[in-house]
C-alpha cells in the first residue's frame, strides 16, 4: 500500500470515528458520552484491526461492558473492513488520549475511575488483574461468549450486613466448593442491592481457585441476542455446543426473558442439560422464581429447585459501612456526619449511594481548598436530594399502607390491637422513620402513640423484614411506590 493510500485510509478511519461518536452521543446522551466515550480515541488501524485507546483500566472495562457491542455494530455498517476492535489502556501517552487535555484532569480521572487490583483477582495463577488480552479483544469471527467481569466486584469489596448476609454466605459456598452445593443458586433483589456484585465475585473466586474452569457470565438479554443470531445464521449447533459445554453458567436479570417463549424454551433445554451433567448454574432476577411474570411454569419450577436467596434493602448501618468502605477506596476522609446524612437520605439502592459519594469526592478534588462537609454535600447533591426530598409525608404513608392492607386510616390510628391492624400500623411507623425526617415523638403523635411505641414498631419491622419474606416484599413494594 502506498503512502498516499495509507493516508487516505487513516483519514477515512478518523472520519468514521467522528461520525460514530456523533451517533453515540445522540443515543446515550451528552452526560454519559462525556463521561465514558469522549476520552476514547483511535490509536491505530492495520489489517482490519482497530485499536481504541482508553485513559484508564476501569474506564476500559466499563466501555467494553456497556458500549463495545454498539460501537462494533455501528462501525461494521460503516466499514466492513473492520474485523476486530481492541480497547487499549494508554493513559500515559498524551497524544493518543482525546478528551483529557491536561495532566491534572487526567490525574483526577485516574483517582476517581481507576483502582488498585483486588487481592483475590486471578491472572495466570497470580493474584493480579486479568491481562489485556483476556477480555479486551472483540472480534467479528470469535466474539467472547462471556461479558467482561468488573475487577471491583469481588468478595473482598462486598460489604456484608443483615440484609445481604444469607445471599453472601450462599455465594461464597458456591464459589469455594469443589462440588455443586446448590443448583441453581438463584439470587434476587431490587435494583442496585448487590446481586450482580455477588455474581461477579463468584466468577472471580472460582477462576482464582481453578483457572481451567470454563465460566460464562452474561445477561439474559445477551443470551437472547446470541440465540437470535444463531437462528438467523442457522448456527444452532454451535450455539448449543457453546452453552452446554461450560462448567459454570451465570445469567443475570433473567426476568428480561419474560414473554420470549422461544428463547425460554432453548434456555430450558440448556438448563436441563447442564444440571444433568452436574455443572453449576447461577441466576439472578429482580423477583423470586415464583413471582416472575411471563416465564413458563416449567422454567419457573426449575429456577426455584435449588437455593433461592434474596437480598433485602440495605439498612442504615449497612449504608454507613458501604460509604466508609468506598471512601477508603477513593482515598478520602468521610466525616461521620456526612456519612450519616447520606445513609439517611439515599435509601433506594447502594449504586446511587456510591454515585453520590463519587460526586462529592470529585467536587473537592477539582476545586482546591474545598473539603467534604455537610454543607458542601448538600450543595453538590442538591439536584439528587431534591428528588429524594419530595417531602413524603406521614399522612401519605398512612394512606398508602392502609390501602395496601385494605384497612382505613382511621383504623390504623385507633387503639385496636388485632394483628390485621397492628401490623400495618407498625409498618407505617417504620416507613415514616425511614422516609421522613420527622422525630419519633412527631411520628407517634400522627398515630396517637408515644415515641416508645414507634421505637418498638421500627425494631419489630426490622426483625420481620429479615425473617418473613412476605413482610419484606410488602415493605419494599410500599417504599418504592412512595418514592416514585
Amino acid at each position: 500500500m502506498s503512502g498516499e493510500a495509507m493516508n487516505i485510509t487513516t483519514e477515512a478511519v478518523l472520519n468514521e470515528w467522528g461520525q460514530i461518536c456523533s451517533q453515540l452521543k445522540q443515543e446515550v446522551g451528552e452526560k454519559a458520552f462525556d463521561s465514558w466515550l469522549k476520552p476514547l480515541s483511535v490509536s491505530s488501524f492495520s489489517s482490519g484491526v482497530m485499536n481504541i485507546s482508553v485513559p484508564t483500566r476501569f474506564m476500559r472495562n466499563w466501555v467494553i461492558t456497556n458500549y463495545s457491542d454498539r460501537i462494533h455494530k455501528i462501525w461494521e455498517k460503516k466499514n466492513p473492513n473492520i474485523k476486530s476492535i481492541n480497547f487499549i489502556v494508554q493513559a500515559a501517552n498524551e497524544e493518543v488520549v482525546s478528551g483529557v487535555h491536561n495532566s491534572s484532569c487526567r490525574s483526577l480521572l485516574k483517582r476517581i475511575y481507576s483502582s488498585p487490583a483486588p487481592a483475590n483477582v486471578y491472572h495466570s495463577g497470580a493474584n493480579s488483574l486479568p491481562t489485556e488480552a483476556s477480555y479486551v479483544t472483540f472480534t467479528d469471527t470469535n466474539r467472547s461468549l462471556s461479558v467482561p467481569l468488573n475487577p471491583q466486584y469481588t468478595f473482598d469489596n462486598f460489604v456484608v450486613g443483615k440484609s445481604n448476609e444469607f445471599a453472601y454466605a450462599a455465594a461464597r459456598k458456591v464459589a469455594e466448593s469443589d462440588d455443586v452445593p446448590f443448583n441453581p443458586l438463584f439470587l434476587y433483589s431490587g435494583v442496585g442491592l448487590g446481586k450482580t456484585h455477588l455474581m461477579h465475585a463468584i466468577a472471580w473466586h472460582i477462576k482464582q481457585r481453578d483457572p481451567s474452569k470454563n465460566i460464562v457470565y452474561l445477561s439474559a438479554e445477551k443470551f437472547m441476542f446470541k440465540f437470535v443470531r444463531a437462528l438467523r445464521y442457522k448456527d444452532m449447533a454451535a450455539f448449543k455446543e457453546q452453552f452446554r459445554s461450560v462448567d459454570v453458567l451465570m445469567v443475570d436479570d433473567v426476568q428480561f426473558m419474560s414473554g420470549k417463549d422461544t428463547t425460554q424454551e432453548e434456555f430450558f433445554y440448556t438448563f436441563n442439560s447442564l444440571i444433568e451433567e452436574g455443572r453449576q448454574i447461577i441466576i439472578s432476577a429482580d423477583k423470586s422464581p415464583s413471582d416472575l411474570e411471563g416465564i413458563e411454569s416449567r422454567l419457573r419450577s426449575r429456577l426455584g429447585c435449588g437455593l433461592v436467596a434474596d437480598i433485602h434493602p440495605s439498612d442504615f448501618e449497612l449504608r454507613i459501612g458501604i460509604l466508609q468502605a468506598k471512601a477508603r477506596h477513593l482515598g478520602c476522609e468521610l466525616p461521620s456526619k456526612v456519612a450519616e446524612f447520606l445513609a439517611q437520605k439515599i435509601t433506594s439502592n447502594t449504586r446511587e449511594l456510591e454515585g453520590a459519594l463519587r460526586r462529592i469526592v470529585a467536587h473537592v478534588q477539582l476545586l482546591p481548598g474545598k473539603e467534604i462537609t455537610l454543607e458542601n454535600t448538600q450543595e453538590v447533591l442538591k439536584d439528587m436530594l431534591r428528588s429524594y426530598d419530595r417531602r413524603i409525608t406521614i399522612d401519605e404513608i398512612q394512606r398508602k399502607v392502609a390501602e395496601h392492607f385494605s384497612i382505613s386510616v382511621k383504623e390504623m390510628q385507633s387503639s385496636r390491637r388485632a394483628r390485621t391492624v397492628a401490623r400495618p400500623r407498625q409498618i407505617a411507623m417504620y416507613l415514616a422513620k425511614l422516609l421522613t425526617l420527622r422525630s419519633l415523638p412527631e411520628i407517634g403523635r400522627k398515630f396517637d402513640r408515644d415515641h416508645t411505641t414507634v421505637m418498638h414498631a421500627v425494631r419489630k419491622v426490622e426483625e420481620l423484614v429479615q425473617e418473613d419474606r412476605g413482610v419484606a416484599e410488602s415493605v419494599e413494594s410500599l417504599r418504592r411506590s412512595l418514592e416514585i
